[in-house]
């Protein structure tokens, strides 16, 4: 096709009327989920784009929303391909804006978005004052709160429940010593982790050879494993992420302790080495792909004024590897 497509076309690939083309793309109430679907692949098909400026004139919809993230944010990429592509396959346009660190100035950024009318929706992970907006074309501005200001996990992340269900795990392994290195504790993630870690040495009767705070490196856990006293082993390890665990992985391994006889093990985060440390190391995924997803849906639900999809109970999962075993007798 040499011309442009248009929704007459996408019309007739799906075998839907054009106005049903239209809905889809609008957000309109009343089309199932198999037809939305069939309409979007035959967009994909042709390589239909809709006409954003001509829709807003018909319709006062941009179709355009719009992700907000500090000036200073870590790595939010993945979250950010989860959501651009929730928005994409519901037929929106997706403008990733960088705002201001200084809370004052953010505030005055947002409210210009807000003003330009530009955007239908307005999605941010970290905690926004939100001006107030009227009007029937005025956006919708979700803050999802999962991060602070610095990108500090305060949401979903935070769940220490993967702690536990290692440390059990561990018991049932015949684990009874146990040591954690904590991430520094401005971190609400490394609070949730050592609460949940001194509960359970609590509730189990566990003995702990010790709660150490230190930064999210390799070089604290081998300065900590170094450190120990020769008689420190058997003993389980609770390492505040992947890094911290490799460090350990490699001070014990210095000091002749076998793995996971002597020092058993485990990380979080499950970064891509992980796997392929000796002995391979138990670790948590965050799936934040998923959890950009599932914003972006909650943000498109009420631009639309349509049911929130169910919040997701598994956005992080234990991965389990060799790291861990029976200490040696």
């Amino acid at each position: 096709m040499d011309r442009r497509p248009t929704s007459r076309d996408v019309a007739a690939r799906a075998g839907v009327s054009q106005s049903t083309v239209s809905f889809v793309y609008t957000g309109r109430d009343g089309i199932s989920e198999a037809t939305r679907k069939r309409v979007l692949l035959a967009a994909t098909e042709l390589g239909y784009r809709p006409n954003l400026a001509a829709r807003a004139m018909r319709t006062r919809r941009t179709g355009r929303l719009a992700v907000v993230i500090p000036v200073s944010a870590l790595n939010p990429l993945t979250m950010l391909r989860g959501a651009t592509a929730a928005a994409q396959e519901t037929g929106y346009v997706v403008e990733v804006v960088s705002l201001p660190d200084d809370p004052i100035e953010r505030t005055a950024r947002l409210a210009e978005m807000v003003d330009a009318r530009q955007h239908e929706g307005i999605l941010s992970f970290t905690p926004l004052q939100v001006p107030e907006v009227t009007g029937e074309d005025a956006p919708i501005v979700l803050s999802v709160s999962e991060f602070d200001d610095e990108m500090h996990a305060t949401g979903h992340l935070t769940d220490a429940q993967p702690i536990v269900l290692m440390m059990e795990r561990l018991v049932e392994l015949g684990h009874r010593r146990f040591l954690h290195i904590t991430g520094p504790l401005e971190f609400p993630s490394a609070v949730a982790r050592r609460d949940a870690y001194i509960a359970t040495v609590e509730r189990l009767g566990l003995d702990s050879l010790g709660v150490i705070e230190g930064e999210w490196s390799g070089e604290v856990g081998m300065a900590v494993v170094g450190s120990l006293p020769d008689d420190a082993p058997p003993f389980a390890l609770i390492a505040a992420n992947d890094y911290v665990a490799a460090g350990a992985i490699r001070a014990a391994t210095l000091r002749g302790w076998s793995l996971p006889g002597d020092m058993s093990v485990t990380g979080w985060d499950d970064i891509g080495l992980s796997a392929f440390l000796v002995p391979s190391l138990t670790s948590v995924v965050q799936d934040r792909e998923r959890l950009g997803d599932y914003s972006m849906r909650r943000l498109i639900a009420a631009v639309r004024s349509e049911e929130p999809p169910e919040r997701p109970t598994d956005l992080q999962r234990i991965i389990w590897r060799e790291s861990i075993g029976a200490p040696r007798a």
